[in-house]
């Protein structure tokens, strides 16, 4: 079916009496055009399943929609139902909204174990909790092919952020441990209904290889007790993690050195020592 003829979202928020709540971190985009550029991001979403977060009044998911996606939308906020059931009607029911907290869905589950997309607008006060529990999954790849999402803009520096700079962190060694991430577009504050008091920006993620040999449990709880306390030494950091020394010493890592000169290569190579149990130069 073709696309269909909608009223702007401002004047249909505007109907519904729609007002961005801040107590669930809601800002509203308007801007058809850039809700269009973010959407392409992701690539060709004809006929793919796309996986949205809080869509609110559904700009976003109006522009997933345009795209040819089949938009599975998770939806906390009762006030915006009826408007996005009108929208699931209006594209002939390739909108499914569930009426849940995000936190608590099982999105392949949702999805019936087909891969999908992840795009959102997510909610501040949840993002990172959200997009450090998409990174972990045991099995990898995972069923989603790529995380299209919008977060602070300091908050997608740090994922993407190379080793020795000030924004690299323990979110840059989970999102780039196993696979492929950059900051796509920056979203100026002022497209924001209403605006936020910080710069947004769009980080994209595609998965890679996972390295063999490493847990990644163990390698969350090393980056944990490492960054945690950043402006200590690693000996200092990782006193707690058992075997840490020695697999630092067979990998020739300075135990003076601090989290942050760490790459993310070596990272890996400490978390295979300790996943192995035993500290070789494997």
């Amino acid at each position: 079916m073709g696309t269909p003829s909608l009223p702007p979202l401002r004047e249909t928020v505007r109907a519904h009496g729609l007002v961005a709540s801040k107590a669930l971190g809601q800002n509203f985009l308007f801007d058809e055009q850039l809700l269009d550029r973010i959407a392409a991001l992701p690539g060709d979403l004809q006929d793919a399943t796309v996986f949205e977060v809080g869509p609110g009044p559904g700009g976003l998911t109006r522009a997933l929609l345009r795209a040819g996606a089949r938009v599975i939308a998770v939806e906390r906020d009762e006030r915006c139902l009826p408007l996005l059931g009108e929208l699931s009607e209006a594209f002939g029911g390739r909108l499914t909204v569930v009426s849940d907290d995000a936190m608590r869905v099982d999105v392949d589950a949702l999805t019936g174990g087909a891969p999908y997309h992840i795009v959102a607008n997510l909610p501040y006060n949840v993002g990172t909790a959200l997009f450090t529990r998409w990174l972990e999954p045991p099995a990898w790849p995972p069923r989603w092919q790529s995380l299209t999402l919008m977060f602070q803009q300091e908050v997608a520096e740090r994922i993407a952020a190379r080793v020795g700079t000030s924004a690299y962190g323990r979110l840059s060694v989970l999102a780039q441990w196993r696979a492929e991430a950059k900051v796509a577009m920056k979203v100026h504050r002022s497209a924001f209904t209403p605006p936020p008091k910080v710069m947004s920006a769009i980080v994209r993620l595609t998965p890679g290889e996972q390295p063999e040999g490493v847990d990644p449990a163990t390698l969350s709880r090393l980056t944990e007790k490492g960054f945690g306390q950043r402006r200590k030494m690693l000996r200092q950091s990782l006193k707690s993690i058992s075997g840490a020394s020695e697999a630092m010493a067979a990998l020739n890592i300075d135990p003076t050195r601090r989290a942050e000169t760490v790459s993310v290569e070596e990272w890996v190579a400490l978390a295979r020592c300790l996943s192995r149990g035993r500290p070789d130069k494997g």
